[in-house]
């Protein structure tokens, strides 16, 4: 080709296969032919994804498709069910979670959850952050605990409107506050990887706003899988989204190709509006 010959057009395939080689790049998390059962009911059926680091993937689909197991199937929540099994394996940097050597104690340290509806622990707003840098003896004097704490809650855009009330309840704060709070507690640990489960479902439209954008710069230190039943939210918060429909993952990619070009008429439907 000459210098003076016209480029070739850029095929959006090679573009979505571009952008989809980068993010498998880099895998934090990944999960291999996954499948849960609680109890005799499989709620999970051989799901395989990757997780890239410092990106957010968004798991969306409708209610009870398998989104928020397989969130917490990740950090081992799941245990906490007696009748919930697990098979598959999921890695998380090599390391297989469900390995009798992990502690999932430990485990959970590595990767911070925050839930549908804000949880702040009975305690201060200081206490509820330094609470599990205690626990994980991550500090060695006052003055580090102090430091963790004010660092975190800078992390979660939280500071300025708490630090000359750190004795107060963690429960005096709003809810955008609250839920906020709960991020710079999971955070405080040094997490690798953050799940959210429907982190903005109970906030307002302000909150959700401050949330997502403090996302979007969590994003470029950790990890990121949330779970949204919003579009919109997926779409401006992520840069991988993942579809589930009962119980399956259906597929998933880079986010500007699944909302604009997804393989899957059931993915193009439920995006949509047809169903869900």
């Amino acid at each position: 080709m000459s210098r003076m010959d016209p480029m070739p057009p850029l095929r959006m395939e090679t573009v979505v296969a571009a952008r989809t080689a980068a993010v498998k790049a880099d895998v934090k998390v990944k999960a291999e032919t996954v499948s849960v059962f609680y109890g005799d009911k499989q709620a999970l059926f051989d799901v395989s994804l990757d997780m890239p680091e410092k990106s957010v993937t968004a798991l969306i689909g409708p209610s009870g498709c398998g989104k928020s197991t397989f969130l917490r199937s990740i950090n081992r929540m799941n245990d906490t069910i007696p009748s919930c099994r697990v098979t598959g394996r999921i890695e998380i940097d090599g390391m297989d979670v469900n390995d009798k050597s992990v502690d999932p104690v430990v485990l959970r340290a590595q990767v911070g959850m925050v839930f549908q509806k804000p949880n702040p622990f009975p305690k201060s707003i200081f206490e509820n952050v330094a609470y599990g840098v205690r626990l994980h003896g991550l500090a060695t004097s006052r003055g580090q605990l102090n430091e963790i704490v004010e660092a975190s809650l800078r992390k979660a855009g939280l500071w300025d409107e708490v630090k000359d009330r750190l004795n107060a309840s963690g429960a005096s704060l709003s809810g955008g506050q609250q839920q906020r709070l709960v991020i710079a507690r999971a955070i405080a640990v040094n997490p690798e990887i953050i799940l959210m489960d429907e982190p903005c479902s109970a906030l307002d439209p302000i909150a959700t706003a401050k949330v997502e954008e403090l996302i979007d710069e969590l994003r470029s230190n950790y990890c990121i899988v949330i779970v949204t039943h919003s579009m919109a939210q997926a779409a401006r918060v992520s840069q991988q989204t993942a579809f589930f429909h009962l119980g399956k993952l259906v597929e998933a990619g880079p986010t500007e190709a699944i909302f604009t070009n997804p393989k899957d008429s059931r993915t193009q439907d439920y995006i949509t509006g047809r169903f869900g």
